[in-house]
């Protein structure tokens, strides 16, 4: 199961970069929750009303928004790790790029708890991980 995990993040991340609501809903379960560095200010994005929600976060913060994972790795059945790039344009014309690192978990082929973190040492630790 963890191999088809890595797949349907995966497919998550493409429906994120193509800025696809619908597509990235069928990968998550009802319930899903998304929880961002900011969620501690406005609180996790949870339900298929909260991922719509991010979506248009980003689209009426950004020109241009993208993920490129450079590592993904299933820990354990259930949990994806992913460390990547984020590059945001912002509708200003500000360009903007950081290191990310998500958690993804996953209950039955859909995810369950999307989690990202702005530090990836922390995302390490969460998962096992630390280096």
């Amino acid at each position: 199961m963890s191999q088809e995990n890595v797949e349907i993040v995966k497919r998550a991340i493409a429906a994120i970069n193509q800025r696809d609501v619908s597509l990235y809903l069928t990968l998550c379960a009802p319930d899903v929750e998304l929880i961002s560095p900011v969620a501690p200010l406005e609180g996790a994005n949870t339900g298929p009303e909260g991922i719509r929600q991010f979506f248009e976060g980003v689209q009426e913060a950004t020109s241009s928004f993208r993920l490129d994972a450079e590592r993904l790795q299933a820990v354990g059945d259930d949990r994806v790790l992913v460390l990547g790039q984020v590059s945001i344009m912002s509708q200003g014309g500000i360009p903007f790029a950081q290191p990310f690192a998500t958690v993804y978990d996953l209950v039955e082929g859909k995810l369950r708890r999307v989690r990202v973190y702005g530090d990836r040492d922390e995302a390490l630790e969460a998962v096992g991980l630390a280096e």
